[in-house]
């Protein structure tokens, strides 16, 4: 009998080291129906997060915000919705904001983030502009206006398709998360 309870508490050891980090969280989705000042936000129900494990690379450091604190960007996946997002945990460790995981990433006309094989910091004061016209076409940096074209305030979020066009960079501009179109 012994034998038996040392083999189970033994498996029961090995499995627990398997385990990938997860968080339980609730998730706040604007509610798109008519929203009164009372009601801007409603709370879902419980969700849990874990680390994308679908992703090489699944996180990085930058200064998001620029208070010389780096900010820890990691791809993530709800397994509620089962799609994958970005969970940004502030350096000064008040603030953590999700991006995606089946909301509606920037206004972008996407809601999760698998498509990304690359993701990559993007340095503070690189130039960055979007690359594409109201028309859909991708245009070189001789056809960018000067005002169009932004230094970066502070670091940036780079996701991109490895193989094919599509993707952008995220960056905070007074405090609220921008996009850039980068074909």
């Amino acid at each position: 009998m012994k034998i038996k309870i040392l083999l189970l508490s033994a498996l029961i050891l090995i499995s627990c080291k398997k385990e990938i980090k997860t968080e339980t969280s609730q998730v706040i989705k604007k509610d798109t129906t008519e929203i009164t000042p009372k009601q801007e936000q409603k709370i879902e129900e419980k969700d849990t997060i874990v680390i994308s494990k679908k992703h090489k690379i699944n996180q990085i450091v930058c200064d998001l915000d620029g208070d010389g604190k780096n900010e820890t960007v990691e791809i993530v996946r709800s397994t509620k919705s089962d799609k994958s997002g970005l969970r940004i945990l502030y350096g000064n460790g008040k603030k953590i904001d999700y991006l995606g995981l089946g909301n509606t990433v920037l206004e972008q006309g996407f809601d999760e983030i698998d498509w990304a094989g690359i993701f990559e910091k993007v340095p503070k004061g690189e130039i960055v502009w979007n690359n594409v016209n109201d028309d859909g076409e991708i245009m070189g940096e001789e056809e960018i206006k000067e005002e169009d074209k932004i230094k970066l305030p502070n670091d940036g979020i780079f996701i991109h398709a490895e193989e094919s066009c599509g993707g952008g960079i995220i960056y905070l501009k007074n405090g609220k998360y921008e996009w850039i179109q980068q074909e």
